[in-house]
């Protein structure tokens, strides 16, 4: 699987700024493909560098605070020499035998026109088993099919990277989507200061989006009976319209999905969500208390 002539057919894509430390892990697991794109946006630590080591070809991605993002400038503007794309943030590995099942995949999609893959999410070095597993994502598709979704055009502060936003492919002839067996193992290796910092900013994109109703979710609106990604959606939709909804998170998440067993990394994980959940609820209020102020002005 190593060698040249036994290349998967697959562009593997990772976006990234500054991620020395976890990118020689996540690009190791994918030396089998065909091609790897690292699109950077002006890394200082070293992560071009690494980037160039593993055979990865850099670009740089230049935000200027519209739409599109990063990855769906980059599915947009590259010159994959391959039909398939896989997406890997840079704390995200496959693990081995993830090459062989993919080429196999590619091999026999016929109509297929994208997979599903699982990710196992490591967390204060502990895999959260109950209180963050399963969680699906669109990761391998043809990438002249597939384009993330877009939910606001409004400026989030959430960064030049798509932050919740979700794959959807659309083909009059190239629907179906099925699943992989192997898992992404997505490792948490940041500061738990750092990881609090990056989901403020993620509870901007969510405070915004939710302020404006979900109307923009097309795609994938929320759904009691519809794939994973709907169903999150209809239950935090739900979850947002009871007071004291913060708190009822947290107990979802720790009581109902079973996080109490995954130890104290369980604990202070669902904890932290429901922290999230409250500066999300905080952030809309903000915008509404703005809105009326604007319009009294």
């Amino acid at each position: 699987m190593n060698s040249s002539n036994s290349r998967v057919p697959v562009s593997v894509l990772v976006p990234i700024r500054n991620e020395a430390e976890n990118l020689p892990r996540c690009l190791s697991s994918v030396q089998w493909a065909d091609e790897i794109f690292v699109v950077d946006s002006r890394s200082t630590d070293g992560s071009i560098e690494i980037a160039q080591r593993h055979g990865a070809k850099v670009v740089q991605f230049e935000f200027n605070g519209v739409w599109p993002k990063k990855k769906n400038w980059a599915l947009e503007n590259l010159p994959f020499k391959t039909e398939w794309v896989l997406i890997l943030d840079a704390d995200e590995v496959l693990p081995a035998g993830a090459g062989e099942e993919i080429a196999n995949a590619i091999a026999n999609a016929g109509a297929i026109a994208g997979y599903w893959i699982c990710r196992r999410f490591f967390f204060l070095g502990r895999w959260l088993r109950h209180a963050y597993y399963p969680n699906w994502n669109l990761r391998l598709f043809r990438h002249s099919l597939g384009r993330y979704e877009k939910l606001t055009s409004a400026e989030t502060k959430s960064g030049d990277n798509e932050v919740h936003e979700h794959v959807v492919v659309q083909s009059e002839s190239k629907t179906r989507v099925t699943k992989l067996h192997h898992a992404l193992l997505h490792h948490n290796v940041e500061s738990l200061s750092h990881y609090i910092l990056k989901h403020d900013k993620y509870s901007n994109w969510d405070a915004r989006l939710w302020f404006e109703g979900e109307a923009n979710a097309r795609d994938l609106a929320p759904s009691l009976f519809g794939s994973q990604a709907q169903r999150r959606r209809w239950l935090r939709k739900m979850f947002f319209s009871v007071s004291g909804s913060p708190v009822l998170f947290f107990l979802y998440k720790y009581i109902l999905c079973l996080g109490f067993l995954d130890g104290i990394p369980g604990l202070i994980y669902c904890g932290l969500q429901g922290v999230q959940f409250f500066h999300i609820k905080a952030k809309i209020y903000e915008l509404k208390t703005l809105g009326m102020r604007r319009e009294q002005s």
